[in-house]
């Protein structure tokens, strides 16, 4: 039995645990001896059990892309032939959350089980920077995924499977620090070639090369060279984030589809304003929508959201990723390894319909469509909020043979939760010390009775998408609480029969409102979640935080 450098480091590391004198108690030594012995049993066992009962693992996730994106949801603009037959062939969840409203902390949950608050890596890396006016100074955060976590593609590697991730890790270290046999990753800069100079040599490509098809083409050499073992991909497609570039033949086809569409009478943008400020009158939004003036609205605190599903480009990117599944597919059929893989659909946030650049007044239709991706309605908000619009996303699981075709599942599900749930449907031992904040859903994929309890979230951050307040928030039930930790304002939705969450009651149900936000505040305790502070004239900021440089005078 040969045994990878890592599996073989953590072991020794769990002997010389064993050997040091006085340390532990006897207790504490009988259980170390027998994590140990259990490692070793099930290296050897995981090597001896044939590949073929092994189920293969593409876990396919998509950037930004909102969860009312895709024709099974219910876009009628974008067309995603290939992801709505694979709803038409496994489960689509109707309640399934990011951990996070941005990238890297909903990224770090799903490969480590955590809650991004007990991890501490609570915001997109690098982050966004502190702001002179801002109140508070941004929670302490880490900067990098610790090496020290034991993460889904390091568990699966230990049981025999080839591991690869392709796209964007965002997670500021190599994805084979973490487990993962192969990677091509990295930040695009443009979808058509040359993408950035992080892709010269892993992802080789000639002019008219669209990132999205190479990336595919990476993903199936991959399956195809590893078809006779189990494999895990990590698809983690760039696509749909900006910059917002459709691929060409598909963005004419949708600029044709425009054309022949009826126009919508409503407004293309609204203004949100920030709900721990005090309301503003439906007249002062009227004139803020009136004037659009960066400064004003930054004292205003107010920020444009796009209402509206027609723009082209990204009509574009989303056709193109859900080529990318087709052709996974495909490829799988025919290598005849499509009944015995596990196909996880989902995206790791909201859409992007509140820019992270500001609108600005007089700017084209072009312009535009490069800054504001697509609407999430009848979802409020956007990525980089804590409402539905930034958490909300979607999720299909395709389990050949084990989930109903064309069946839709109620249950509220996170990004913690796919460690533990594919460790069962691989019928592989748990690590609840590992994925401690997840809970395994497959009770809702088998359609029996499921109660995942509440989910929680934390951003001790100010948004990169808009003047909105460091946040968390809970959802028990139908129920989901908001706190915003600037002003200490609540909001409280009933998300069954509002899931525009446009009626607070948490002055009707004050009794309510405060049950959830004791659990929210208990659960920060117990997470250890690092908090915002105020800002004075001896305060610095805290650990990890990116400062923005002065600029320089001419």
């Amino acid at each position: 039995m040969r045994l990878s450098y890592k599996r073989t480091k953590s072991l020794k590391q769990m002997r010389r645990s064993n050997d040091a004198p006085h340390s532990r108690d006897r207790t504490e030594m009988k259980k170390i001896n027998l994590l140990w012995l259990c490692a070793v049993i099930t290296l050897i066992t995981s090597e001896q059990v044939s590949a073929t009962d092994k189920p293969n693992v593409i876990f396919f996730l998509v950037d930004d892309l909102g969860q009312r994106d895709l024709g099974c949801y219910g876009s009628e603009f974008y067309e995603t032939p290939a992801i709505d037959q694979l709803a038409k062939e496994g489960m689509r969840f109707e309640n399934a959350y990011s951990t996070c409203h941005v990238c890297s902390p909903s990224r770090a949950s799903i490969l480590t089980g955590k809650y991004p608050a007990r991890t501490n890596l609570t915001e997109w890396l690098g982050g966004r920077p502190e702001r002179d006016y801002e109140k508070l100074h941004h929670g302490e955060k880490i900067t990098a995924l610790p090496e020290s976590e034991v993460t889904l593609a390091e568990t699966l590697k230990s049981h025999g499977y080839a591991t690869a991730n392709y796209g964007k890790a965002h997670l500021n270290k190599d994805p084979t620090t973490y487990g993962f046999d192969e990677a091509i990753t990295g930040w695009v800069r443009s979808y058509y070639h040359p993408f950035s100079p992080t892709y010269s040599k892993t992802l080789p490509a000639q002019k008219g090369d669209y990132y999205t098809d190479k990336l595919t083409d990476a993903a199936i050499d991959f399956i195809e060279r590893n078809q006779d073992q189990p494999f895990f991909v990590h698809l983690e497609h760039f696509s749909v984030h900006d910059p917002i570039q459709g691929r060409k033949d598909l963005v004419q086809k949708y600029q044709s589809k425009l054309e022949t569409m009826k126009a919508d009478g409503g407004p293309d943008y609204i203004l949100e304003p920030n709900p721990d400020d005090p309301a503003l009158s439906k007249e002062a939004i009227k004139s803020l929508e009136g004037n659009d003036d960066h400064s004003l609205h930054q004292n205003s605190r107010v920020w444009w959201v796009k209402q509206k599903q027609d723009n082209v480009e990204f009509a574009g990117m989303v056709e193109a990723t859900d080529e990318s599944l087709g052709r996974i597919r495909a490829k799988l059929k025919e290598l005849n390894l499509e009944r015995n893989t596990i196909i996880i659909f989902t995206s790791d946030n909201g859409g992007m319909s509140a820019s992270n650049q500001y609108r600005g007044v007089n700017h084209t239709r072009e312009t535009l469509d490069a800054r504001y991706a697509s609407s999430n309605l009848p979802l409020r908000g956007a990525k980089g909020w804590n409402y539905e619009g930034g958490i909300r996303v979607p999720l299909i699981v395709h389990w050949p043979g084990k989930t109903a075709a064309s069946s839709m599942s109620p249950a509220v599900v996170t990004g913690t939760d796919y460690y533990p749930t594919l460790l069962e449907m691989l019928n592989l031992p748990d690590l609840p010390e590992q994925h401690i904040d997840g809970q395994s859903f497959v009770p809702a994929l088998m359609a029996e009775s499921y109660d995942r309890g509440p989910i929680y979230w934390h951003f001790p951050h100010y948004s990169n998408h808009g003047y909105q307040s460091p946040g968390g928030a809970i959802r028990l039930g139908q129920y989901k609480l908001l706190e915003y930790y600037e002003n200490g304002t609540v909001q409280l939705f009933d998300l069954e029969n509002d899931i525009g969450e446009r009626n607070d009651l948490s002055k009707s149900q004050p009794a309510r409102a405060a049950e959830l936000r004791k659990m929210l505040v208990d659960w920060r305790k117990q997470v250890d979640a690092k908090m915002p502070f105020p800002k004075t004239a001896t305060s610095k900021p805290a650990r990890g935080a990116r400062i923005e440089k002065p600029k320089q005078s001419k």
